[in-house]
């Protein structure tokens, strides 16, 4: 990711006087809402483009071991400062990372929740890091409902990624989103 970039996401996480107090309410992210049933409530888990944690922080609670990661250096002082306030930072650590040099080193983890982030070239390191029997939940803006971009993914994208490779059990696409979580099977 261009340093302009880093900087465009330092700038908008650091608006406030001083960022590492804004209160973070932990959250399931609004498209995996319905499909929260579906998700470890243990083990080791990993949130790529993380931003300030509060999915994080949700899955924390939930009693599972968190790696956010985050290009932001001010997403990810404010995702661990709330951490701290709210008694979860013994299961969340947040790293600051360019996801464009691929994933960072952890071992093999039962969830990754990847949500409104979308790098095709992570699309197979991130099957390769779940365990046997983890469940990968991916949403990404997609054309199908709204207009072709740069970040959008194109219709059927993620089954074409993932669907060889991991048991589907949700595969939906429409305005402007497109939602993929499977199991990975032994």
């Amino acid at each position: 990711m261009a340093d302009d970039d880093r900087e465009r996401w330092n700038e908008r996480y650091g608006r406030s006087a001083d960022p590492a107090a804004r209160p973070i309410i932990p959250a399931v992210p609004i498209d995996f809402a319905d499909h929260a049933h579906r998700f470890p409530t243990s083990g080791r888990a990993l949130e790529p483009a993380c931003g300030t944690g509060a999915g994080s922080l949700w899955l924390a609670g939930r009693g599972l071991d968190v790696t956010g990661v985050d290009v932001s250096s001010v997403a990810v002082d404010v995702a661990t400062a709330a951490a701290r306030r709210l008694d979860l930072a013994d299961r969340c650590r947040f790293v600051v990372a360019d996801l464009d040099d691929g994933l960072p080193d952890t071992p093999p983890v039962d969830l990754i929740m990847c949500h409104r982030f979308r790098n095709p070239t992570l699309y197979e390191p991130m099957v390769a890091r779940l365990a046997v029997g983890g469940v990968l939940a991916i949403a990404v803006l997609s054309e199908v409902g709204s207009a072709p971009g740069r970040f959008r993914a194109v219709p059927g994208e993620l089954r074409e990624a993932f669907g060889d490779r991991l048991d589907v059990l949700v595969d939906s696409e429409g305005a402007g989103t497109a939602v993929l979580i499977g199991i990975k099977s032994g």
